[in-house]
């Protein structure tokens, strides 16, 4: 599966400890990544400054489903975080 243009789910709903250009204690679940372009694109995709767990999360169509509102809504569940 191939990210869903637009969809962005991954670099909102999930924390992340590591940390980020921008952002060097990470972020909280909910909250968008500094890096995250107005086009819903990583600033940093394929950059080595990009943290490994964001290069590590590949789609998958058990979490990315039918549309980016259903990623939304399985992201945030799993984080604690009611939509």
């Amino acid at each position: 599966m191939e990210c869903r243009p637009g969809c962005a789910a991954c670099c909102i709903y999930p924390s992340i400890s590591s940390s980020i250009p921008g952002m060097p204690n990470g972020k909280p679940a909910g909250a968008s990544c500094i890096q995250l372009k107005e086009d819903l694109s990583c600033s940093i995709f394929g950059s080595p400054e990009r943290p490994k767990v964001c290069a590590g999360f590949k789609p998958e169509k058990l979490v990315c489903v039918d549309s980016a509102e259903e990623a939304y809504k399985i992201i945030a569940s799993l984080e604690g975080i009611i939509l």
